[in-house]
C-alpha cells in the first residue's frame, strides 16, 4: 500500500485530496493540526509518531526530522540496497509528501517581533519538500493545493508518457517554493529591527524572491515574451497592490507606464492640492497641480495635448464625474486614482479598452510604500542592478542653497518647488519648465541638457505657452552655461538645479549677466 505524508498550513482542499488518495489505496500519515483536520472529516489517518515511533517534542519543533521519515522520502526505488536497509531497518517507502510551509511572509508583513517571526519559520516542512523534489522519479513532492487535482489523475492514468514530465514540474516547483521562502527570510533577517526601509544591499549573495502576478501577452515586443512578478518577501506593494476595475489586462509596456505614473505623482500624494500626470513611453507629457482632478488634469493636458493620446494617467485624488467626461474626450489607455465616484465609474466603463486602476481597499495610493522602501532592480546584459528605491524630491523651499545675486519671487519659489518634484519623473538628461503650478514644456533623454532645454521651450511655444517668467527644473547640473543662455533666451526667471559642477562659477556668473534666480538643491534626479 503506497503512503503519503501530509502536513499543510494551508489546508484548501486537502481533505477532498486524501479521501481521493484513500479512495485509491493510499495509506495517509501525517502531523498535528493537518491530522485533527482530517481526523475531523472521518478519514483513516496515522500519526507520524506511529511511523517514526518516537513522540513529537519541543512544542512540535521536531516530529518529522527523523531517519523513518527522510529515509522512506529519499530511497531510490531503482536501487535494489536502498530497498534492503528500508527493510532492515523496518522503515516504510514513503511515496508522496504533500506539505506547505508555515506563513512566514504573512506573519512578518505585520508588527511582530523577531521571537515571533522566527516560530514561523519552517524546518521540517522544507527538508520533507527537498527531498522529495530530489527523489521525485519515485515520490510525488506536492506544495499547491492547486496541483491536487493533476495529481489524482495521473494516479489514474498509471504510468503515462506525460507522469515523468508532471513529477519533474512539480518538483522543479518545490525548489522555486523553498528559494522563495528561504529569500523572504533572508529579507527580514537582513532588515535591522525598527528600519523598515533597509534595503539589504550591503549582502554578498543578494537573494530576491518573486511572485508571478500574470503571465503577459509579450514584453516590449510582439517578439518577445514576458510576465509580471512582484516582490515576493512581504505584502503586494506598487502596481501589485492597485485592484483592476475595467480594460484589457495590463500589457508590458502599461505597466511601465503605471510605474512611471505612480513615480510623477509621488511627491504630491499628500499635498494640498490634486495633482495628475500624463504619461508616455514612461516619462512624463504633462505633469500639473489645481484645486481639483479636473483642474490638474486641464492643466496637465495642455503641456502636451497631442502626445497625451494613448496615455497613461495618474490622480492623487478620487475623481468625479467631470473629469471622467473630460478624459473621455481622449484616447486613454490607463488611468490610476484612489477612487471613483460611480457616476465617474460608469462614464469610463463606456470605453471598453480603458485600464481603470485603484488601491487595494485600505491601501494608499503610493500602495503601501512605492518609492519610500525596498529596493528596484533592473536588468543588464548578464546581470541586474540593485539600488535604493529613490525617495520623492520635495527638497526645494526658501532654507535652499541660492548662489546668484538674486533669490526667487515667492511666486517662483513656490513654481520652483513644484518643477522640481515634478522633473524627478522625466527620463534624463530632463529639463521641465513650468509656471502657476503646471508643467508647460518638457525636454525628455535627450544626450546633451542644452538640447533638453531647447526641447522644452520649443513644445511650450508649440502649444501657444508664454515662457516669459517660466521656471526650469533641471534633474542635473548644468556642465556648461549653454543651457542657461537658452533658457535665459526664452524668458526663464529662475532655475531649480543640484549644483555640483566644476563649471558652477560659470553656470552662475551666467544666471546673474541674466538676472536669474538659481537654486542649488544639492541632490541629483537621475532616470535612466
Amino acid at each position: 500500500m503506497p503512503t503519503a505524508l501530509v502536513s499543510v498550513s494551508d489546508k484548501t482542499g486537502i481533505e477532498d485530496f486524501c479521501a481521493g488518495l484513500i479512495a485509491r489505496g493510499w495509506e495517509i500519515a501525517s502531523t498535528g493540526g493537518t491530522m485533527r483536520a482530517l481526523l475531523a472529516a472521518g478519514l483513516e489517518v496515522r500519526g507520524v509518531s506511529d511511523l517514526t515511533g518516537h513522540p513529537e517534542m519541543l512544542g512540535g519543533r521536531v516530529k518529522t526530522l527523523h531517519p523513518r521519515v527522510h529515509g522512506g522520502i529519499l530511497a531510490r526505488r531503482e536501487v535494489a540496497d536502498d530497498l534492503e536497509q528500508l527493510a532492515a531497518h523496518g522503515m516504510v517507502p514513503i511515496d508522496l509528501v504533500a506539505v506547505n510551509l508555515y506563513p512566514f511572509r504573512e506573519t512578518v508583513a505585520g508588527d511582530v517581533t523577531l521571537g515571533e517571526a522566527l516560530e514561523q519559520i519552517d524546518i521540517g516542512g522544507p527538508t520533507m519538500l527537498r527531498a522529495s523534489a530530489k527523489n521525485h522519479p519515485s515520490v510525488w513532492s506536492v506544495c499547491d493545493p492547486a496541483d491536487y487535482g493533476g495529481v489524482l489523475e495521473a494516479l489514474d492514468a498509471g504510468d503515462a508518457p506525460e507522469t515523468p514530465e508532471l513529477r519533474r514540474e512539480l518538483a522543479a516547483k518545490v525548489f522555486g517554493h523553498t528559494a522563495a521562502y528561504d529569500a523572504a527570510i533572508t529579507r527580514y533577517l537582513t532588515r535591522p529591527d525598527g528600519a523598515a526601509d533597509s534595503t539589504g544591499l550591503g549582502t554578498e549573495e543578494a537573494v530576491v524572491s518573486l511572485l508571478r502576478v500574470q503571465s503577459l501577452r509579450y514584453g516590449e515586443n510582439p517578439d518577445q515574451k514576458a510576465a509580471f512578478f512582484r516582490a515576493g518577501s512581504g505584502p503586494p506593494r506598487g502596481i501589485p497592490a492597485l485592484a483592476q476595475l475595467h480594460g484589457r489586462e495590463l500589457s508590458f509596456n502599461n505597466i511601465l507606464d503605471v510605474d512611471g505614473a505612480l513615480t510623477a505623482i509621488a511627491p504630491f500624494v499628500s499635498g494640498e492640492r490634486a495633482a495628475c500626470a500624463i504619461l508616455k513611453h514612461s516619462t512624463p507629457c504633462g505633469l500639473a497641480v489645481g484645486a481639483s482632478p479636473l483642474e490638474a488634469y486641464e492643466k496637465a493636458l495642455a503641456c502636451d495635448p497631442v502626445s497625451a493620446f494613448g496615455s497613461v494617467i495618474a490622480f492623487t485624488d478620487p475623481l468625479t464625474e467631470a473629469v471622467a467626461e473630460a478624459l473621455s474626450r481622449n484616447f486613454v489607455e490607463c488611468v490610476v486614482a484612489p477612487g471613483y465616484s460611480e457616476g465617474a465609474l460608469h462614464l469610463l466603463r463606456e470605453k471598453k479598452n480603458i485600464r481603470i486602476l485603484k488601491p487595494e481597499a485600505g491601501a494608499a495610493l503610493d500602495a503601501g510604500g512605492h518609492l519610500r522602501e525596498g529596493v528596484e532592480v533592473r536588468g543588464v546584459r548578464g546581470g541586474v542592478l540593485l539600488q535604493a528605491a529613490p525617495r520623492p524630491a520635495r527638497e526645494v523651499d526658501r532654507g535652499a542653497d541660492v548662489p546668484t545675486a538674486r533669490a526667487p519671487s515667492d511666486a517662483e519659489w513656490d513654481d520652483l518647488a513644484f518643477a522640481w518634484s515634478a522633473v524627478q519623473s522625466v527620463k534624463s538628461n530632463a529639463i521641465l519648465l513650468a509656471r502657476d503650478g503646471a508643467s508647460i514644456g518638457i525636454g525628455a533623454g535627450q544626450m546633451s541638457r542644452v538640447d533638453s532645454v531647447e526641447i522644452s521651450i520649443r513644445k511650450a511655444r508649440a502649444q501657444g505657452f508664454d515662457t516669459a517668467g517660466a521656471v526650469l527644473g533641471s534633474d542635473a547640473f548644468f556642465p556648461f552655461r549653454d543651457g542657461i543662455d537658452a533658457a535665459a533666451a526664452a524668458g526663464v526667471t529662475a532655475i531649480a538645479q543640484p549644483g555640483g559642477s566644476k563649471r558652477d562659477a560659470e553656470v552662475i556668473e551666467a544666471a546673474d549677466e541674466h538676472g536669474i534666480a538659481m537654486v542649488f538643491t544639492g541632490r541629483r534626479l537621475f532616470r535612466h
